[in-house]
């Protein structure tokens, strides 16, 4: 049975870090890239940031890019989001997700359920007080 598992989430002042972990189980990481998202109160889930199998290809979306960080270590079947610089609007569950790509126009939508080989942790949550 596969097995996504995000950590790290909490609460902090604007300004302040967070490091969010995934990671996976019943599956074999290497051969999958690696997507995080989050969904904010009141909003529909977005992307973040993704990466492919071997890091190749890295995308996040402009909001993020400059304080967020994404990467992976295979040997440990684990995906990290480092995220500095941290906003009262990053307040989001924060969800990890298993997919075949991370490329594209749209590197998020192979994270879409309706892919068979699409997997998804149950969220941490992140909250940013001003």
């Amino acid at each position: 049975q596969v097995q996504v598992a995000e950590s790290g989430g909490g609460s902090v002042e604007a300004g302040g870090s967070l490091r969010l972990s995934c990671t996976t189980s019943g599956l074999v990481f290497a051969n999958y890239a690696m997507g995080w998202f989050r969904q904010r109160p009141g909003q529909a889930r977005e992307g973040v940031s993704c990466i492919d199998w071997d890091g190749g290809s890295i995308h996040y979306i402009g909001e993020v890019k400059g304080r967020f960080t994404i990467s992976r270590d295979n040997a440990k079947n684990t995906v990290y989001l480092q995220m500095n610089d941290l906003r009262p609007a990053d307040t989001a569950t924060y969800y990890c997700s298993a997919a075949d790509y991370c490329q594209g126009p749209d590197p998020y939508s192979s994270f879409s359920e309706e892919f068979p080989n699409v997997h998804w942790g149950q969220g941490t949550q992140v909250t940013v007080s001003s």
